[in-house]
């Protein structure tokens, strides 16, 4: 039977979690209706709250999983336990996905992304805030400056054919794609400590020949638990540092 994982990296979402979780059973059913099963995958990032308790809580009505760091190194190495984690639970035909774990991406919208992943012959399927029927909600004005100026920055210096979203975390991916990147870049496939690892992710994917397509998202913001983690400052120089190093860098094919 054909598998999504959703690999979800976590810190201190003891609050948003449960709620995100509640969210997937529907979706799980979804699946089991098509002859597909799901399975979430939680990285735990040296979390001080109850955040492996609440994944746990979950066993019996959903397929979770734990993996635990037992300190915290940041969101970029635990985006990188998700995905090794998932490839190694995952077949070729399976497909795998990640999302924030503080509820503000929709995970009812997974079963259409990999359909249309799959009819469009995509390698990797955003959930995108600027195609026609996105949106985003309850976003602060410097945040949305952040994001949006982070994708023009990209978009100009190292361009991706099809993405308009760089840095939204909500994505499906073709697990031989996958396979083929961390085989070609190894550890270095995500070096970014922080926030600036999806874009990096995509960028590198995109010099790799990746087809990138995008899903509409609205990003609900306002359903957020608790003050984000992103320092804006540091970001910001983050993402000309890592964008200058990718575009000057190599490029391993994927495709």
């Amino acid at each position: 039977m054909r598998r999504l994982l959703l690999a979800l990296p976590a810190y201190n979402e003891e609050r948003s979690l449960p709620a995100l979780l509640e969210r997937c059973i529907p979706v799980a059913a979804a699946f089991g209706a098509e002859g597909k099963a799901f399975k979430v995958i939680v990285v735990d990032d040296g979390s001080k709250d109850g955040t492996i308790a609440a994944a746990n809580s979950f066993a019996g009505r959903l397929d979770v999983e734990v993996v635990p760091h037992v300190v915290n190194q940041g969101l970029g190495a635990a985006i990188r336990t998700c995905l090794l984690s998932a490839l190694e639970r995952a077949t070729d035909d399976d497909a795998i996905a990640t999302m924030d774990a503080d509820n503000t991406h929709d995970p009812g919208l997974l079963p259409d992304m990999w359909r249309f992943l799959e009819e469009q012959k995509g390698d990797v399927v955003i959930a995108s805030r600027y195609v026609r029927g996105g949106d985003e909600v309850g976003l602060t004005p410097l945040r949305k400056v952040l994001s949006r100026g982070a994708s023009t920055l990209l978009t100009l210096t190292v361009p991706v054919k099809g993405a308009r979203d760089y840095t939204c975390g909500f994505r499906v991916y073709r697990v031989t794609t996958l396979r083929k990147a961390v085989a070609a870049w190894g550890t270095n496939f995500v070096e970014e400590a922080g926030f600036t690892c999806m874009a990096e992710i995509l960028l590198k994917l995109g010099r790799g020949g990746a087809n990138v397509i995008e899903w509409p998202l609205i990003l609900r913001y306002d359903l957020k638990e608790g003050a984000s983690k992103m320092k804006i400052m540091r970001t910001i120089s983050r993402y000309f540092a890592m964008a200058w190093r990718v575009r000057t860098g190599p490029a391993h094919r994927v495709t």
